[in-house]
């Protein structure tokens, strides 16, 4: 067992799902399609031909993750929002039906003594708003805050913690240059006014939610990358740092008043569809920023690649990896930890997306046996705790995930979850890192 002492007074201990990964129910209560219902239904695009049709039922199922979240021990449960249940069509009325889901399951959180810290956009946006031009159009931005005004009216009654985005880098580069999730674009030209809409989305939120309840806090959460060259060649230092840009300051010097970053914008050689007062705005104060880590980027260069002249080369051979083939390497969490505590002086951090991929199953004893998650979970925490020590305002832990989910392109064979979902049957198991997870809490508390 690690040494916990380093956890501060006040830590949140949690675990993290999304709307359109869990809930299923796609086409009741006045919900609409998705970007993910449209792309997931495209032949070839989800390994497995998975959908979010049903995944792990969560929508009628809640009652019981709840109770499972309090057998953990959890103090706090982050999950998203489903846009297409509240703003069916992206704008225009609001759905009473898609509301009250989570109204209910809100309630049923606090009734358990958890913590609700929803995020409002996790990738589902509705495809009414795609079919007008999705994140490429100023007008998605605006909605976006609409809607978040409108959840916000609704639920900060009893909603102190909320997250605009969650890893707008996905939204924009995978949807919109690789083309690997929806929209499914790929197109530099697309990609750019998207990334900058999506950041004018978060600032607009965030002005929209503090309208509505002034006492928020309010985040947002940042897939960032603990970059490192391939070797120690000035080519592959040089194209480290063009990667870096990409993956990690265009996504926080915005955000933090620096603007976007200007030798990216010569590289993308696409312009910004800046309106005044729109930096200002993207600047919105945040009260904490979400991390969320898997692996390390191994950064060569690649005169080939078209766009950045960069490839990710992975570990060598004998590395430990997941399932999904990704390095295990705790000691980029601490990295992330303290390079945006001293180069942003960001006041507050959680991590807020942390786990690992494996093929697990049933035992013939009726048990998840997942040492290596347990081994991947602890290394990590035990980062949490160096980068604590070196400064690092570490504020709360959320597990990536508490479910086995729909993992978006891979489909259902990667399972990230504490808890096993046979999806079958939608019977749920606590696995042995689930239990080693509620073990650390409850020893974190001493």
């Amino acid at each position: 067992m690690n040494d916990y002492s380093w956890v501060p007074a006040g830590f949140v201990w949690g675990a993290a799902t999304s709307s359109y990964q869990i809930e299923g129910a796609v086409d009741e209560d006045g919900r609409q399609p998705s970007i993910w219902d449209t792309f997931s239904h495209t032949d070839g695009k989800v390994a497995g031909g998975g959908t979010g049709d049903v995944a792990c039922d969560h929508y009628h199922r809640w009652p019981d993750d709840i109770a499972l979240m309090k057998t953990l021990g959890l103090d706090a449960y982050r999950f998203s929002i489903a846009w297409p249940r509240i703003v069916p069509s992206g704008g225009g009325p609001v759905n009473p039906a898609g509301l009250a889901f989570y109204d209910r399951l809100i309630d049923g959180l606090l009734d358990a003594g958890i913590t609700p810290y929803p995020t409002l956009y996790h990738w589902d946006l509705p495809q009414a708003l795609q079919d007008r031009g999705g994140w490429t159009a100023r007008e998605t931005a605006e909605h976006f805050a609409v809607y978040s005004g409108h959840v916000a009216k609704a639920l900060g009654d009893r909603v102190t913690e909320w997250t605009t985005l969650n890893e707008p880098r996905c939204s924009a580069w995978i949807g919109h240059i690789e083309g690997r999730h929806a929209p499914g674009i790929s197109d530099i030209r697309a990609a750019v006014p998207a990334s900058y809409h999506l950041l004018l989305g978060h600032g607009l939120a965030a002005q929209a939610i503090r309208a509505q309840v002034p006492s928020a806090r309010v985040g947002l959460v940042n897939l960032l990358s603990a970059c490192e060259p391939a070797t120690g060649s000035q080519a592959d230092l040089d194209a480290m740092v063009r990667y870096d840009g990409h993956a990690n300051r265009w996504w926080l010097d915005p955000l933090y008043g620096r603007g976007f970053p200007e030798d990216m914008l010569r590289l993308y050689q696409t312009g910004l569809p800046v309106h005044t007062g729109d930096l200002e705005t993207i600047a919105t104060p945040l009260d904490w920023l979400g991390v969320n880590y898997y692996t390390p980027s191994i950064i060569a260069d690649d005169p080939d690649d078209d766009l950045l002249h960069v490839r990710e080369t992975g570990a060598p051979d004998g590395t430990r990896r997941t399932m999904l083939d990704w390095e295990v390497r705790a000691e980029g969490l601490e990295r992330i930890l303290v390079r945006v505590t001293q180069e942003y002086g960001v006041p507050q951090l959680y991590v807020t997306e942390n786990g690992s991929a494996w093929a697990d199953n049933v035992g013939p004893d009726g048990q998840v046996r997942d040492p290596e998650r347990i081994q991947y979970l602890e290394e990590h925490l035990a980062a949490c705790g160096r980068a604590v020590r070196r400064g690092a305002p570490l504020a709360g832990y959320f597990a990536w995930s508490l479910l086995d989910n729909f993992e978006w392109a891979d489909g259902y064979g990667p399972r990230f979850g504490l808890i096993y979902v046979d999806y079958a049957t939608q019977r749920r198991v606590v696995k042995d890192s689930g239990a080693q997870y509620a073990s650390i809490i409850r020893s974190s508390r001493g």
